[in-house]
């Protein structure tokens, strides 16, 4: 069987939340972004044009804010692994991609932002 190339992509959610290695850096919320991107068939809600035959857009949405905005890691590789788990375990896609980003970390120069990305695939 032919590997499943059809997907899912949310870019640029933006999101409020505490995350860092110091609790400096957790004290008050700070812009979070976040992409995904889902691997999954995708033939039959082409067929059909039918919302529960795919994965609804708003429940991705919700699921990352609820992980960045109610949670807290020191690190964005924690952040981005939460979410990619947290996908996986709630929807059928075959894998998922998290792009985390921080615009503003506390580096001592000019950047314009700290990313990381995560790709986990189902057993």
């Amino acid at each position: 069987m032919a590997a499943v190339s059809d997907r899912i992509t949310l870019v640029g959610m933006q999101f409020m939340g505490r995350h860092g290695v110091s609790a400096e850096e957790r004290a008050e919320p700070q812009p979070i972004e976040v992409d995904l991107a889902l691997r999954l068939d995708l033939s039959r809600p082409a067929a059909t044009d039918e919302l529960a035959d795919t994965i609804n857009y708003s429940t991705l949405f919700d699921l990352a804010r609820a992980i960045v905005e109610e949670r807290s890691f020191h690190l964005l590789e924690a952040l981005a692994a939460a979410i990619a788990d947290a996908v996986l375990a709630a929807h059928p896609v075959d894998d998922v991609e998290v792009r985390v980003r921080k615009p503003k970390a506390p580096l001592p120069g000019a950047f314009e932002t700290v990313e990381v990305r995560i790709r986990r695939t189902r057993d």
